[in-house]
């Protein structure tokens, strides 16, 4: 398999100091999944630019262990006439280049953090060979889940004082924060949520609720009084795990429990690593506010609102909330799927350290569910509540999901597995099991946002004693659809807060 970097990815790589942590990463799991890193002439062009003699010769001599393009493919019409539509600079013009490598079947993908190459992808058609560095780890670590040699450990709260401050993950925060070290010294007694792979630090979030009284004088335009979440510290290496969607889930969760009006983030866009936290905070609903001035500089403030509200286009926007127009349907899933996953949703019968956070789906706030319901009439919005199945007794309802997008025309078994591979606790050779389990019923997809666990559990007994379920030979076996009345009684009986549902 050829795999073209962009050359961004390559300066990064060869730079004479660590830029990004990620990128070791990165090369880690190229040579591991035996890819060819390939170059394009382009790179090698622009770092020939460069105005240092020497630093340009130090890169040409580094690019020998990277297998140039010796020919490139003729422009295609097609990504020619993307080309003349949205390319403005030469550098557009450029990653078009690069982009035509893979139209053409020259390279089997390309792996860049740039945007707008993303999106020119996505004009073309070939968004699914087309990677940013967490897309490429999450697709390598789904195909290949016996390249993972090492354990993520769950995320755990820890005070400041106990996490090593000299561990070279912090690196970053120095460089990019004038008085890092004393201000993470003076939160010794504060808590972090932390996750680590052997001894190293993987991820660190740190939030803050602030009131209305706080002062917001050194952000434009000026924060109006509200009670607020601070994303106050925030960094993720990429492992393809979805490790930020793992914690954008505890932020949404503690925005929840403190009944904020609003959380907001400020964060430079210098590295890679911060922009792709950036995309991802816009992907879930945050806006472009403003900045913030500092003695370190000037960042971006992004702020989302928490206030009850519901997209039916884009749930994400609106995450965590349920609207009170969706239709609702029950759903079962086997124990032995259960809390693979819905993780947050284990039960006291379960054991924590079965379910130890080293696959991607684990992680994940977007999921998917397989099946051969007979009704597939779910609508994007609708609210799915997950029946752990196991009886009259142990059977019981644990999870709401959200449904993202329901895929039914599925062309083939390589195409049904592509688009479960990501978010499914499945393995390849468990996909097409599914896939052929039944010719004449093929199973179809459902997205889904995991949303809720419920605080209180009640069992297959109490949904017949309640009359939302007939009796115990109608459990669900399929998406079986519920009134809202039902649903209304579920969210009491469970001790649901009842502020996730919107009018």
């Amino acid at each position: 398999m050829k795999a073209l970097l962009d050359t961004n990815i390559i300066i990064h790589r060869e730079a004479s100091r660590v830029i990004s942590r990620d990128i070791g990463t990165l090369f880690k799991w190229l040579d591991k999944g035996k890819y060819t890193k390939c170059i394009h002439p382009i790179t090698v062009e622009e770092i020939n630019k460069n105005v240092n003699k020497d630093t340009a010769h130090a890169f040409s001599v580094k690019l020998d262990s990277y297998e140039k393009l010796r020919t490139v493919a003729p422009l295609n019409d097609q990504v020619k006439a993307i080309s003349d539509s949205v390319d403005v600079t030469v550098n557009d013009n450029n990653d078009t280049l690069m982009l035509n490598e893979v139209f053409s079947d020259r390279v089997d993908l390309l792996i860049t953090e740039d945007k707008n190459i993303h999106k020119k992808a996505v004009l073309l058609g070939i968004s699914d060979r087309v990677f940013t560095i967490d897309s490429f780890l999450e697709k390598v670590l789904s195909e290949n889940p016996e390249l993972v040699d090492y354990k993520v450990l769950s995320v755990t709260k820890r005070h400041f004082g106990d996490v090593n401050l000299n561990d070279s993950f912090f690196d970053s925060f120095r460089e990019d924060y004038v008085g890092f070290d004393k201000w993470f010294n003076k939160k010794s007694d504060e808590i972090a949520y932390v996750t680590y792979t052997r001894d190293t630090i993987l991820s660190f979030l740190y939030l803050k609720i602030e009131g209305t009284e706080e002062n917001y004088s050194d952000i434009t335009p000026v924060f109006k009084p509200k009670k607020r979440l601070k994303v106050g510290t925030l960094k993720v290496v990429s492992n393809g795990l979805r490790l930020g969607e793992r914690f954008l889930k505890i932020i949404f969760d503690n925005a929840l429990i403190n009944k904020v009006d609003e959380i907001y983030v400020t964060i430079f866009d210098k590295r890679d690593d911060e922009k792709r936290l950036i995309v991802l905070f816009e992907d879930w609903g945050f806006k472009p506010h403003g900045k913030k001035q500092s003695s370190s500089g000037q960042e971006l403030v992004y702020v989302r609102s928490f206030q009850p509200a519901y997209d039916s286009k884009n749930p994400k926007h609106t995450y965590p909330y349920l609207s009170q127009q969706a239709a609702v349907f029950l759903v079962p899933i086997y124990p032995e799927y259960h809390t693979e996953l819905l993780p947050d949703s284990i039960l006291r019968t379960e054991s924590p350290e079965d379910f130890v956070d080293n696959e991607p789906h684990r992680n994940a706030i977007s999921k998917v569910y397989i099946s051969r319901s007979l009704d597939k009439g779910l609508d994007v919005g609708d609210i799915i509540i997950f029946y752990r199945t196991g009886g009259y007794y142990k059977g019981v309802i644990s999870t709401i999901g959200i449904v993202e997008k329901v895929i039914i025309d599925i062309k083939d078994e390589l195409d049904f597995i592509s688009k479960c591979r990501k978010r499914s606790i499945f393995t390849d050779e468990e996909l097409k099991k599914h896939w052929n389990y039944k010719k004449t019923m093929r199973p179809f997809i459902v997205n889904f946002l995991y949303a809720y666990s419920f605080p209180k559990r009640i069992n297959l007994k109490d949904l017949i004693d309640l009359g939302i379920i007939k009796n115990i030979e109608s459990a669900p076996r399929g998406f079986q659809k519920i009134t809202l009345n039902q649903f209304n009684i579920i969210m009491r009986e469970t001790k649901t807060d009842e502020s996730i549902v919107v009018d």
